[in-house]
């Protein structure tokens, strides 16, 4: 059995448009892109994106997307301050830039063009 990864699924309402944010913002290309489904390689865990009329169909209706459903996507890279200006470059709004936070590390957030909570932080703070 090959290695298995966690996945986190955003789901986003135009998955062309979440696919050219991510990319720009990680600065690579994902790993599979196909109808339906986006996955960036992370380093240890996947990112996939999900158009959100997708779930709705698979589920029947039961998952409303943008209902009590928060995720944060949280990195941590040396290029964090690059990785927040790609984000703004790229269609996303850089909420809080590049500080020091409580719990020590130093980072900065950002929403993507669906309003998910992108975090970015230097790595070893």
């Amino acid at each position: 059995m090959g290695k298995v990864l966690p996945e986190f699924i955003l789901y986003v309402a135009d998955q062309a448009r979440a696919r050219e944010f991510y990319a720009t913002v990680l600065a690579r290309e994902p790993v599979l892109d196909v109808p339906g489904m986006t996955e960036f390689d992370l380093g240890g865990a996947l990112l996939g994106l999900m158009p959100a009329t997708d779930i709705v169909a698979l589920l029947g209706g039961a998952v409303q997307p943008g209902e009590r459903q928060r995720c944060e996507v949280y990195l941590r890279r040396p290029d964090a301050a690059e990785a927040l200006a790609r984000a703004a470059s790229a269609g996303g709004r850089v909420v809080s830039g590049l500080a020091p936070r409580p719990w020590g590390e130093t980072a900065g957030y950002a929403l993507d063009p669906d309003g998910h909570v992108l975090a970015v932080a230097l790595p070893g703070c």
